[in-house]
């Protein structure tokens, strides 16, 4: 089995509710075993600035699926929840964004999946959440919260829980 670190983020609709139903899905259809998951954050938008703020989270699951099939698992799940990559603008509004940080050690460029994810350590929206669950763990050499004092924390902050 592969640690695998993943990323969920969202701002239309009931991103919390998407969060809760989502990560069922990608357990199951990624065969995996869910090891922990991060409190919601809300945080500012992130590339563009001018839409509502976003809810983020990160999980970690125990895997067999190698890192492009569970990429593509991540890619169905966020259309069951109604993104089409397609027709949205970058680092535009979304109902989920799942990203895959990490895959136990892999180091992987190809033009359809980066691991561990190219802009992992620019992000305190990821850092802060990954550093809840994996703070000791090691990415590309670097631990996560050492990682996180490099980044802004501005206006992010955790949500009461969700139960």
């Amino acid at each position: 089995m592969a640690s695998a670190l993943i990323a969920l983020g969202g701002n239309v609709g009931d991103v919390r509710s998407t969060f809760q139903h989502a990560i069922p899905e990608i357990v199951r259809r990624a065969q995996a075993t869910l090891v922990v998951r991060s409190s919601d954050y809300i945080t500012p938008p992130w590339g563009k600035e001018q839409q509502p703020p976003f809810i983020n989270a990160c999980i970690a699951i125990d895997t067999a699926v190698a890192p492009r099939a569970l990429l593509a698992t991540l890619h169905e799940v966020e259309r069951m929840f109604g993104r089409n990559r397609a027709q949205e603008t970058r680092w535009g509004p979304r109902t989920l964004d799942l990203d895959l940080l990490a895959y136990d050690d892999v180091s992987l460029d190809t033009p359809d999946l980066t691991l561990p994810h190219p802009r992992l350590f620019e992000r305190g929206f990821v850092l802060v959440p990954l550093a809840e669950i994996a703070g000791d763990r090691r990415i590309s050499g670097r631990r996560v919260d050492e990682a996180l004092r490099a980044v802004s924390r501005d206006g992010i902050r955790p949500l009461p829980s969700a139960e």
